[in-house]
């Protein structure tokens, strides 16, 4: 089933995050009226949208409250029921339907459909115990990174384990469920595409950009990514087989890693608009969340043109008191603060773009600005 949603009517969301507020702001420039679920009384979605249904991700009542309230439905993160999810494309139009999410929650189904989208990957072993791994371990040469199947991001949920002795290491990690272990990557840099589709299977591209991680938290993005224009090519490539193989609606990101010979090898999906892909706002000529709003509602997608090089910078709970503090300093950056009610060590929130004609010295000059120490 294909609906085109007009201005006037009401998309409702999934997750009052900030992912959630940028699609709405997204959403309201067009008119349109947002409808949000999620558990937070006052959450960053909740203070922009037109209709709050506060309750648990799996309250069927309040997704069917939301299905009532909505003409579409969409989610702006991963992990919520997925029960839930297809019970609610029963009696509501969710065209991203409920199967990429069952597929992305669980990294061992998503790796085998990764390859079998005909994509390379690194090379790994699942394992349902601890006493699996073991028995399996030699199959993989050390070092290599075991993490859980479900859950974890930016870091939590992983282990390193550099030989055989250090293999309990890992051990606790599957008080969570089953494991897989990923050979470790000799890469250069760490890619991101933002592939985004919409309900005809119309696809278009973000320009692709290079990320840089600190304490395993994004802490950058710079667009255009520094890779040969072969691997730029790959990488869209990549990212295209893999959204046609999944009949993907809406948005992915698709991390990557660039080997030194630069061949890309693909290391996680995010079945959504992405840290990474938040530059294109003022970098684009269509940000990630307007082109997200037109995918899910049937209109046809813009192709992405980047304006200037571009960086984008995490601002993390740390950061906001001295940028708070410098900001007047720097008229050429662009704030984004994301409505979050207290600025935890390490939370996200917000993130500052800056459109410039000397990457470089952009570079330096964030170095400089001693917000972001090392």
């Amino acid at each position: 089933m294909t609906k085109i949603i007009l201005p006037g009517q009401t998309i409702g969301i999934i997750g009052g995050g900030q992912l959630g507020r940028m699609m709405a702001l997204a959403a309201k420039e067009a008119g349109f009226k947002i409808a949000v679920l999620d558990p937070a009384i006052d959450s960053p979605t909740g203070q922009v949208a037109d209709v709050q249904i506060i309750a648990p991700y799996n309250d069927m009542h309040a997704l069917e409250e939301l299905a009532e309230a909505s003409d579409v439905i969409t989610y702006e993160f991963e992990n919520i029921d997925v029960t839930g999810l297809e019970k609610l494309a029963e009696i509501a139009y969710v065209p991203q339907g409920s199967e990429l999410i069952r597929i992305t929650q669980n990294r061992i189904f998503e790796k085998r459909a990764i390859s079998e989208a005909g994509v390379p990957i690194a090379e790994y072993i699942s394992a349902s115990s601890f006493s699996e791994l073991e028995e399996k371990s030699s199959q993989l040469p050390f070092p290599f990174v075991v993490k859980t199947a479900r859950g974890g991001y930016d870091g939590k949920g992983q282990q390193t384990v550099t030989s055989k002795e250090e293999l309990a290491l890992a051990e606790p990690l599957f008080q969570n469920g089953e494991c897989v272990a990923e050979a470790f990557v000799e890469f250069t840099k760490e890619i991101s595409v933002i592939i985004q589709r919409n309900v005809q299977g119309e696809m278009t591209i973000l320009p692709i950009g290079e990320n840089v991680h600190r304490d395993h938290i994004l802490h950058q993005t710079i667009v255009p990514a520094l890779v040969m224009e072969s691997t730029i090519e790959k990488a869209k490539e990549a990212a295209a087989k893999i959204a046609s193989h999944l009949d993907m609606i809406g948005t992915l990101a698709v991390e990557m890693f660039v080997l030194e010979n630069g061949e890309i090898l693909v290391n996680e999906l995010a079945p959504r608009p992405h840290n990474s892909g938040h530059y294109s706002i003022e970098g684009t000529n269509i940000s990630q969340f307007h082109q997200h709003v037109r995918a899910i509602c049937g209109w046809p997608l813009r192709e992405p043109k980047l304006w200037a090089d571009t960086v984008m910078v995490n601002i993390l709970g740390e950061h906001v008191a001295p940028l708070t503090a410098k900001i007047s300093r720097y008229p050429n950056w662009s704030v984004h603060l994301y409505g979050k009610d207290e600025a935890k060590h390490k939370r996200k929130m917000g993130h500052v773009t800056i459109l410039t004609e000397d990457l470089q010295g952009t570079l330096i000059e964030i170095d400089e600005s001693g917000i972001w120490p090392k």
